[in-house]
């Protein structure tokens, strides 16, 4: 039976088109919140990093109702290397709503989303958003978004979508780009007439698949996920089966249904809604809670594979235990084996040594991310340079993952973008110049040549330059490639950095330090203009005498510090060198801190290549 009082959809699209602003206009037409209530910008963006960011990471579930109809709305991340939480919603949702810029059009993480829900057989509604714009181009990017179905391989009912414009910020909409009207109307009645109702089976055995999970210092692990079939009451005796098909007891303790931004206590709930239970502690994703009577297993959700790791330490620094709350490997472990039963695409394993864990990911930010936020709850710990994930073919053939990578420049820094992929072994695929001028690139470049790539790329365009990088394919290793071209400059000697120390070296490169900074020995302070690493003293002080003053510290100009972000410092790592990450800062460090000890290295290396 189908329930028409119900409506499961996903909102997808590329990052920063605006989804989560069309959400929020969403909650306050649906008079979520009160008259008078204050409501912040971007309300479903609820964690700090995203906010900051302005970005999603966290997909989240919301139910607003029309006109006796209650519509269950997911907000998914928009940047590929979340993709793993897009791939689990669509698991809950019956159609997605595929909102595309109305000046840029399909983007590649349009593509990878897109592919995903017509994968899983929805229905979508084309939501052309921001045509306010002054460059909007409405008609060019309904026809791009209508060739991108085709080429993806939507059949026909799926190619029909419908096409609602939108002015998000605003909260106007229209089957038009003429005319909007003066609210989302026309957006919910394409919802309620386009995405179909739910298909269940009301008196069925219950099923629930784990789709999302999270913690409340109250409840406990709370999972959330769609009910397919049957009926779930509180305290009903259940099954939890997980992936590998084994099974065990569970019982709900609390059951919860969305309204708005809050969860709801419920006594029962059907088939066909989005839900969320407390109680089964155990539950991971993936894993299916069932009926007692008659367990019966959901199809497990699939995640694609990790592209990149990492390792994960305990900071062995001469700093060490300074700043962080959790410093210990047990904890460090505990916390990382804990991110991994709410994301799916995060793989963490152990190494030979009981202070190092291997972590895997989708991509550089989506491992940034983990350690941003690991960092805000008090760890201390150190962390390697990103490298990736080589695969083997049945013939024996090492294989690398490889990155579509779409780029938007001006006319002025096409040369040198086509200079720096080149030296990535990137291959051009395609380009056109854009109708302002500008030049878009399509290119296929190895994910280690995008490695410590986007800093270098925004520097070289003045920070005019974008672009947007997914997922492609394993393909035969591409070549040799030299991302780093520049050296370190490394402390020499453990104290505070002074003035006179920073003056008498600074002509040798950018420093990373200021005055009074404390360094130990080992610890990177700057970069050098060479391609090779240089020690220095950048605590040396100028020794006073009866006949020597300090006066002439005074005049010492010194050139301002290069600041840079957690993100920016995992990227310029090389190879031999960590970052050292607590709740304060980061600092960049070389594995082997004695000077001695890096030569000795040094020489074993060159004795085995020779």
């Amino acid at each position: 039976m189908r329930r028409t009082d119900i409506r499961n959809i996903a909102i997808i699209a590329h990052v920063d088109h605006g989804k989560t602003t069309l959400v929020d206009a969403m909650l306050k037409q649906s008079h979520i919140f009160r008259e008078n209530q204050t409501v912040e910008a971007r309300v479903m963006d609820s964690n700090a990093i995203e906010r900051e960011r302005g970005i999603t990471i966290l997909s989240k579930t919301t139910a607003v109702s029309y006109r006796g109809t209650k519509i269950n709305i997911v907000d998914t991340p928009g940047h590929a290397d979340f993709g793993g939480e897009v791939e689990r919603v669509m698991n809950m949702v019956d159609g997605v709503l595929l909102l595309v810029d109305a000046v840029d059009g399909p983007m590649p993480q349009t593509k990878f989303v897109l592919r995903k829900a017509l994968q899983a057989g929805h229905r979508a509604i084309v939501v052309i958003n921001k045509i306010d714009r002054p460059q909007s181009r409405p008609n060019w990017v309904v026809n791009a978004t209508f060739d991108l179905f085709v080429d993806l391989g939507a059949s026909d009912e799926q190619a029909e979508f419908a096409t609602i414009f939108t002015n998000a910020l605003l909260g106007h909409a229209a089957r038009s780009p003429l005319k909007l009207h003066a609210s989302l109307e026309p957006l919910f009645e394409a919802i309620i007439d386009r995405i179909p109702a739910p298909d269940v089976d009301a008196n069925g055995p219950a099923q629930f698949l784990v789709t999302t999970s999270s913690y409340d210092e109250y409840k406990g692990k709370i999972v959330t996920g769609r009910l397919y079939r049957g009926t779930l009451n509180r305290g009903q005796p259940l099954v939890r089966i997980d992936r590998a098909g084994a099974q065990f007891p569970a019982k709900i303790s609390q059951l919860f249904v969305y309204n708005g931004l809050q969860r709801h206590d419920a006594e029962s709930v059907q088939a066909g809604d989005i839900i969320a239970l407390a109680g089964v502690g155990d539950a991971n994703i993936g894993d299916t809670i069932a009926d007692a009577l008659q367990p019966e297993a959901l199809p497990t959700i699939n995640v694609e594979e990790p592209t990149v790791r990492m390792t994960f330490g305990v900071n062995t620094s001469p700093f060490a235990g300074r700043e962080g709350t959790f410093v210990t490997s047990r904890k460090l472990r505990e916390r990382l084996y804990q991110e991994t039963e709410r994301d799916v695409a995060l793989k963490v394993a152990d190494t030979g040594s009981a202070d190092v864990f291997l972590v895997s990911g989708r991509g550089e930010l989506h491992l940034g991310i983990l350690i941003e936020n690991m960092r805000r709850e008090g760890y201390e710990f150190q962390v390697s340079k990103p490298e990736v994930i080589f695969h083997e073919d049945e013939h024996g053939t090492t294989l690398e993952p490889m990155e579509l990578v779409e780029i938007e420049v001006g006319s002025d820094y096409q040369g040198v973008v086509v200079e720096l992929l080149g030296k990535r072994q990137g291959e051009m695929r395609d380009m056109h110049v854009r109708d302002d001028g500008g030049v878009h690139y399509v290119y296929v470049v190895p994910t280690r040549g995008l490695l410590g790539f986007r800093q270098l790329f925004l520097t070289a365009t003045r920070g005019t330059g974008i672009l947007n990088s997914l997922f492609y394919a394993y393909e035969p290793v591409s070549g040799e490639i030299n991302a780093r071209e520049n050296g370190s400059l490394i402390a020499s000697e453990t104290g505070k950095v002074s003035t006179y120390g920073l003056n008498q070296v600074q002509d040798r490169g950018t420093f990373f330090v200021t005055p009074g900074q404390d360094v130990y020995e080992g610890m990177v302070v700057g970069q050098h203009i060479r391609d090779v690493d240089l020690e220095v003293n950048v605590c040396k002080e100028k020794h006073l005498t009866n006949i020597r003053n300090n006066k002439g510290a005074e005049n010492v100009r010194l050139d301002a510090a290069r600041t840079l972000s957690l993100d920016d410092a995992v990227e310029y790592i090389g190879d031999d060198e960590l970052v050292e990450v607590t709740p304060q800062g980061w600092r960049i460090r070389k594995k082997l801190l004695s000077s001695d000890d890096r030569r000795r290295e040094k020489k074993k290396r060159d004795l085995a290549l020779a």
